[in-house]
């Protein structure tokens, strides 16, 4: 199992903020927390490898909005926000080196990685504000021959579509419900979560889940249902609208 990571950026307190009121950012304790994140990868068998640092872009350290991974082809992406779009190329440098097959989306298509949900086949891609129909588009092309199964997804009330939801291993959908447009997308497979926190999972293994410290109730809704939690406070990203799905681009077959 590899993950690819990025260090904060210096100028990190810069980063973009759509849905949520500014606020400050500690960027020294922003880097122990991402050293924490990263500690807790390793420590339940993750390799990870470091991409290129970027000093003068800000929200470069959410580095899964670069590509899509799905089987052995990485899509990179064309961020919503053209600001992030200095991000992509050593992302691309990095996955390549991994021997993964490339391919980009191009303009007018808008996509960012965030907006990207898999489970098995399944891709779920939330249509909003960093991604347009266009993109989704070029990603339904690239994803369709592999087997994959691209579904728009309506999303308003957040920055991204795993901003609002992710997925448990068993496929089981979780999200905080007002935050999340259209719940019946999933139907009985939807989970409503306490606290929006929880809406944000990474799948480490088929048991274990890496989610983050500021929702307590949502960890223990899980631990009720057999998982083992690795819980990281991240508390400086989610000033910034991020999360643990967005710290980290798993580097595994479709399944996110």
């Amino acid at each position: 199992m590899h993950a690819l990571v990025r260090r904060p950026s210096p100028r990190l307190a810069d980063g973009l903020i759509t849905h949520i009121e500014r606020s400050a950012v500690d960027v020294d304790l922003a880097r122990e927390q991402w050293a924490t994140y990263v500690e807790a990868m390793r420590s339940t068998g993750w390799t990870t490898h470091e991409v290129d640092p970027l000093e003068d872009c800000p929200d470069s350290v959410f580095v899964e909005d670069t590509m899509v991974v799905f089987d052995d082809l990485a899509v990179i992406s064309r961020p919503g926000a053209a600001e992030r779009r200095p991000e992509i190329t050593a992302a691309e440098e990095a996955v390549r080196e991994r021997g993964y097959r490339i391919a980009h989306i191009e303009a007018p298509g808008t996509l960012d990685g965030g907006d990207v949900l898999k489970h098995d086949r399944t891709v779920w891609v939330g249509e909003g504000g960093r991604t347009n129909a266009e993109g989704i588009t070029q990603l339904r092309a690239l994803l369709e021959p592999l087997g994959a199964e691209v579904i728009a997804v309506p999303t308003s009330k957040v920055l991204h579509l795993k901003s609002a939801v992710t997925a448990l291993p068993d496929g089981t959908v979780i999200g905080y419900e007002p935050l999340v447009d259209d719940p019946s997308v999933w139907g009985a497979r939807f989970l409503p979560v306490p606290e929006e926190p929880g809406s944000h999972v990474v799948v480490l293994d088929e048991r274990t889940l890496l989610m983050s410290s500021a929702a307590p109730r949502s960890r223990a809704m899980f631990e009720e249902r057999g998982y083992t939690v690795v819980a990281v406070d991240i508390s400086e990203f989610e000033k910034l609208e991020g999360c643990v799905t967005c710290l980290s681009v798993r580097l595994r077959a479709a399944q996110d």
